[in-house]
């Protein structure tokens, strides 16, 4: 059995079958930060960028995002989502700490929603910053954590 499910026995790529898997609670929260100037987080911090409140239009980003999940992934499920949570938070002077989550009743788990939602979440906190300070980084887009489905439960240690 090949143990990449996007592919059949012949490497093509296929879209996974769960028509046969239990209609379940699944829950995924991936994670992000955007590293920058400490004047960058200063502005975002206080509202004082031009282009309005950073945080609150990155929030809306990534629940819009996740939305939109199996329109930018090749091969994923719609997923009708029950809610996607995107908070913020400040590591240091230098970081924009992201954490979003996904939650859906499906037969499919969300974990690319919650990392899509992330991922959109430090490209539009990028995007608004950009003028202020190009040398941003992006980094740690990654899974905390899942649960739900037939693999079980997923914590980073």
């Amino acid at each position: 059995m090949n143990p990449l499910s996007h592919f059949d026995e012949a490497g093509r790529a296929q879209m996974v079958d769960v028509g046969e898997k239990p209609v379940t609670a699944r829950r995924a929260r991936a994670s992000g930060r955007v590293r920058m100037e400490p004047e960058t987080l200063r502005l975002i911090r206080d509202r004082r960028l031009a282009k309005g409140d950073v945080l609150e239009v990155a929030r809306l980003a990534g629940g819009m995002a996740a939305k939109r999940t199996a329109e930018l992934i090749p091969l994923c499920h719609p997923v009708p989502l029950d809610t996607v949570e995107v908070r913020f938070g400040f590591a240091d002077d230098r970081a924009v700490t992201i954490e979003a989550e996904a939650r859906a009743t499906a037969r499919t788990g969300v974990e690319m929603e919650a990392l899509t939602a992330a991922a959109a979440a430090a490209l539009t906190v990028y995007d608004m910053c950009k003028a202020a300070d190009r040398a941003m980084t992006i980094e740690w887009i990654r899974l905390e954590e899942k649960s739900g489905g037939k693999s079980g439960p997923f914590t980073r240690r």
